[in-house]
């Protein structure tokens, strides 16, 4: 469906859109725009201001962008709303798996669909929907780049309403176990489980010295850190080569699985695409993140600055 772009325009080391490991996870804002027609494209913005103190959580919707500018047909999906568990003690927690199949039925979107996801931030947001998809065995593909790589080639932008195709029957579903929870993080933070805690945030979180959304500062003991932000060049994912670097790098002789995690499970989602792209099944997010392990003062955390908190 897609039409394959000479490799002057994707890059080296196949930046966008094919997969030789034949998992497609990303798709180049030119492949997109060649048959956009052909797509369900789902628009994941969520706004998220920086925090101005620590536990300054203030998500919000990003509904408002994207009525005011938006890939032409896409339609919001809101991962404070209907993409989320609905009366759930935490933001972005995951539905349930017939909940979603039911709300991505309800704009058209199934497992007999081809799926694009972007948002407007990077890439997070669109990779937590993509991640959600893929534990309930819909494929999608993540737009690299996202919007501002589209407004960047000078694609088709649109303030006007989309009408979400029609609706179809919830495919059924399984859930592939691709998220854990609390337990689970303790369990191989405490070595009585195989696997590895990574920690997304970017190294100043991770060390514990930067101003946190969340209760405490730090990092879950035993995780090692791989920051999504260092994933991006450029606001598009880093080839596979270099990649695979930074992967050798952050978890040489790590046990496995990954559990990986973040503040409230979304920048982690971004560290598991990577990690798919260049070959790696082994993953797994905890969806709860430090937003949960840092409301419960029983759980430990480590920062540089004052140690075991």
């Amino acid at each position: 469906m897609i039409e394959e772009m000479p490799r002057a325009v994707r890059g080296d080391d196949s930046r966008g859109g094919d997969d030789s490991r034949g998992d497609n996870v990303l798709v180049a804002a030119e492949d997109l725009a060649r048959d956009l027609a052909a797509f369900v494209v789902l628009d994941a913005s969520v706004s998220f201001p920086k925090p101005r103190f620590d536990g300054d959580y203030r998500p919000e919707s990003g509904l408002s962008a994207w009525s005011d500018a938006h890939i032409p047909g896409s339609v919001h999906v809101d991962l404070l709303g209907e993409f989320s568990a609905p009366d759930a003690p935490l933001h972005f927690t995951r539905p349930e798996p017939e909940h979603l199949a039911a709300a991505l039925a309800r704009i058209g979107a199934g497992s007999g669909t081809d799926i694009v996801v972007y948002d407007a931030g990077e890439m997070t947001w669109a990779s937590r929907v993509w991640w959600m998809l893929r534990n309930i065995g819909i494929a999608a593909r993540v737009l690299d780049g996202g919007l501002a790589r589209w407004t960047e080639l000078g694609l088709p932008i649109s303030s006007e309403p989309s009408e979400p195709r029609a609706g179809i029957e919830p495919v059924d579903v399984t859930d592939h176990g691709l998220w854990r929870d609390r337990d689970d993080a303790l369990a191989v933070s405490a070595g009585t489980a195989q696997g590895t805690l990574l920690c997304a945030l970017d190294p100043e979180h991770f060390a514990g010295t930067a101003t946190t959304r969340y209760a405490r500062r730090g990092r879950i003991p035993g995780s090692r850190n791989l920051p999504a932000k260092s994933l991006l060049d450029v606001g598009v994912l880093r080839t596979r080569s270099e990649l695979a670097a930074q992967v050798e790098s952050a978890l040489a002789a790590a046990a496995r699985p990954l559990v990986v995690y973040c503040g409230g499970g979304v920048s982690a989602c971004l560290v598991a695409l990577a990690l798919v792209r260049i070959g790696h099944d082994d993953i797994a997010v905890y969806d709860g993140s430090l937003a949960e392990w840092t409301e419960d003062p029983t759980l430990p955390m480590i920062s540089d600055d004052r140690g075991a908190v």
